[in-house]
């Protein structure tokens, strides 16, 4: 199948008292792209992140966003260091007395130093953090990538319908094409005739010159290999996965022919057919820039 490398998911995941939610976004890039934004807490998991979205993304800038909430109660402690106090209190009165300040010494004071109260943060459940970003991520992951292929769909039948009209406009250039020689031909003729009047035609130069023309104006090469190039852009297509750079290379390759196509043809309806061709080439090359 192929995929579109534009897609969001977003998938939670929670036990008792902790909560994780991730939110992924895809858009088009060049390369894989990966940014993530998770809390400093859950830092050793970002290679295991990593690892998981390179394994099902191929291309495309993805941003991921990770919220963590932790609501136990019991997640955060203040202990006091009862030494530490008792030092200090010591240390004012010592203070007070050789001064003569005042010892009124109140909890604020106490409160203001330093080290008396010590905050301590319970250790973090590794595995269960681990089990619960994993869970979050395969089922956002998962939403994405169905937006990607569905997105995929559409962008494939798109192009299939612009790929049916350029074979519909080639019939007409081709068919086009093999009378314009023949036109050339009597229009020469009755252009020499009427300058050369009395004068008798040269008929192996005037066959010389109706060839060369029709030599040099021949199309027959460039619009097989654009037919060519078309077969290859659907079978590429069909295989699916990977495949935008190569449908941009083909791209590149069918614009190359119709150039061409356009360049040997003097002919007024055969430039109108390659307009219109170049036109749906160029569409289908910026739906091909959606692709993966």
């Amino acid at each position: 199948m192929v995929l579109s490398m534009t897609g969001f998911g977003r998938a939670k995941a929670e036990d008792e008292n902790i909560e994780i939610e991730i939110e992924l976004k895809s858009i088009n890039h060049r390369y894989l792209d990966i940014n993530l934004r998770i809390p400093r807490s859950l830092n050793f998991l970002e290679d295991s992140i990593r690892r998981t979205l390179q394994n099902s993304v191929k291309r495309g800038r993805i941003e991921l966003y990770l919220n963590y909430k932790n609501n136990n109660p019991d997640k955060t402690s203040v202990s006091l260091n009862e030494s530490l106090a008792q030092s200090y209190i010591e240390n004012l009165s010592i203070l007070a007395d050789r001064f003569g300040l005042n010892k009124n010494i109140d909890l604020s004071v106490l409160a203001a130093i330093e080290d008396i109260f010590v905050v301590t943060e319970s250790e973090e459940d590794t595995d269960l953090l681990t089990r619960l970003v994993t869970d979050a991520l395969d089922q956002a992951l998962a939403t994405l990538l169905q937006m990607r292929q569905k997105e995929g769909s559409f962008l494939v039948d798109d192009i299939l319908k612009r790929t049916s009209l350029i074979n519909t406009i080639l019939d007409e250039i081709e068919s086009r094409s093999l009378l314009v020689v023949e036109e050339y031909r009597i229009k020469l003729e009755a252009r020499l005739k009427e300058l050369l009047k009395t004068t008798e035609l040269d008929e192996n130069r005037f066959s010389t010159e109706v060839a060369y023309y029709a030599d040099r104006s021949n199309i027959t090469e460039e619009i097989i290999r654009l037919r060519s190039h078309i077969s290859q852009l659907k079978q590429t297509m069909d295989k699916g996965g990977s495949v935008g750079r190569k449908l941009d290379f083909i791209i590149q390759e069918m614009n190359r022919e119709i150039n061409t196509i356009g360049s040997k043809s003097g002919d007024v309806e055969i430039t109108n057919r390659v307009v219109e061709v170049k036109s749906e080439i160029e569409k289908i090359r910026e739906q091909i820039q959606n692709i993966e």
